[in-house]
């Protein structure tokens, strides 16, 4: 048996990549399993993570890099040896700071760790050292495909719809982004800090940080790549993780009003729930959330211990239906942060785009139409529902809201411009919160109902 010190950050991603590519299950949990499993320290950890989602971001150009390099057709190659090869040519073509013969030598070592054949030893060795020595021309001939098109790293089937729905040079913009690791944003937990001054406290410790630039709780920092726990003020609950389009969502749940009852219905591991309490901290509101998965609302209870001292919360282990039924009181607001495609952030879930299918759309509208059907039966008159996913796509966000009204003429879209800060405005089309890709935001999409006052729908 291998000893656990011989699994490099190399073996691993490469372990990881063929793992994902066998099974297309979300990497995350692969990735976590493996690191687990050969007790990666800290920075073979980060390291393993940067080439697992580099080569994910990368995928169709550094498979075009191999078409071009190896008679092999790459559907007849092992995935171990694919994903060594990938591996290997992601650190000579994106990370300068790694010597090429490290990356050689290192994707060598990770096949005989993997017990790989010793014949193959040397073809992986002779494709990342033609690769070093042909560089230069490779580069170029690897910007399109072998039909023309340009290398966006995304499948085809997404790329068309994109086309159709924002225009060619909307799309290339949209892939460009996507391919760029994102920035870390913190919503600030201003009932234990403000932001100004954790953002002394960050500068204090040098660690280069500033103002979000939409969300009002928001700090980005661009360069940090260490463990979050690391982070000044972690343990003391003075910040959560959450992209500023996900803070701005939650705030579409405004006015919040005092002695206010509100429900997070699809809680998952707790962000926005966090927010809830946040945002209502001083208003004697009432909070609940549910989620039927123990594993998240584990989770959920770690974050919310670390933010928060008793907070006013509920957490009910069950789904969203049994809750409506069993429920039976009425809420001011609640928040619906559907299950869906996630196009919106493939750029912080680079396996998001090689794991859908254009048929998934249809499976998750229809999950997305019984959550807010049965959120419907939940919201006092004149209480407001809001809509989110993180989905790109018509079937998954207006369409959803358009058959919800038709069926639902209790309630009415309101235009959640108000409910923005200024400078968030500018992603406000046709009354929806609908940002796309971009450096600084995630893609989203959030619609803010109201129940009318007075007129009744199924209960």
């Amino acid at each position: 048996m291998q000893k656990q010190q011989s699994h490099s950050a190399r073996y691993s991603a490469a372990k990881i990549l063929a793992s994902l590519e066998k099974n297309h299950t979300p990497v995350k949990a692969i990735f976590d399993r493996v690191v687990k499993q050969f007790s990666l320290p800290p920075n073979e950890r980060n390291l393993t993570m940067q080439l697992v989602y580099g080569v994910l971001r990368q995928q169709q150009y550094l498979d075009r890099l191999l078409g071009l390099l190896s008679k092999t057709p790459i559907k007849k190659m092992d995935p171990f040896i694919h994903q060594a090869l990938a591996v290997g040519l992601y650190q000579i073509f994106f990370l300068s700071r790694i010597p090429e013969s490290a990356a050689v030598n290192e994707a060598v070592e990770s096949c005989k760790t993997a017990k790989i054949h010793k014949r193959l030893h040397g073809f992986v060795n002779g494709i990342l050292r033609q690769a070093i020595r042909t560089k230069e021309e490779l580069q170029q001939k690897a910007q399109k495909d072998n039909k023309g098109r340009e290398i966006l790293n995304h499948p085809q089937w997404l790329v068309e719809r994109w086309t159709k729905h924002f225009g060619n040079e909307a799309t290339k913009t949209l892939c460009k982004n996507n391919n760029v690791e994102p920035i870390l944003s913190l919503r600030i937990n201003t009932t234990r800090i403000t932001k100004s001054d954790y953002l002394n406290l960050l500068q204090q410790q040098g660690i280069p940080a500033e103002a979000g630039a939409f969300a009002k709780d928001a700090v980005i920092l661009k360069d940090f790549s260490g463990p979050l726990t690391t982070l000044p003020g972690y343990e003391e609950g003075y910040f959560q993780v959450q992209d500023e389009a996900a803070q701005l969502a939650t705030g579409l749940l405004a006015p919040f009003t005092i002695n206010g009852r509100y429900l997070d219905g699809c809680a998952g591991l707790g962000g926005k729930t966090s927010h809830i309490l946040q945002e209502t901290f001083n208003l004697q509101a009432e909070v609940h959330a549910v989620d039927p998965e123990p594993y998240r609302l584990e989770k959920l209870r770690e974050n919310i211990a670390r933010l928060y001292l008793n907070p006013p919360l509920t957490v009910h282990q069950k789904n969203l239906q049994d809750f409506s039924v069993e429920n039976s009181q009425l809420f001011d607001g609640i928040l619906i942060d559907a299950p869906c495609s996630g196009t919106g952030v493939i750029g912080r879930h680079p396996d998001i785009r090689w794991n859908r299918r254009p048929e998934d759309l249809e499976h998750y509208r229809n999950e997305q139409q019984t959550l807010l059907t049965h959120a419907a039966t939940l919201i006092k008159d004149g209480g407001i529902l809001v809509y989110a996913t993180c989905s790109l796509e018509p079937e998954e966000n207006s369409e959803v809201i358009d058959n919800f009204l038709a069926s639902h003429p209790q309630f009415e879209l309101t235009d959640c411009t108000e409910m923005l800060p200024e400078p968030a405005r500018i992603f406000v089309r046709n009354g929806f919160f609908q940002p796309l890709p971009a450096p600084s935001i995630d893609g989203f999409f959030a619609a803010r109902l109201m129940k009318k006052q007075g007129i009744q729908g199924k209960r």
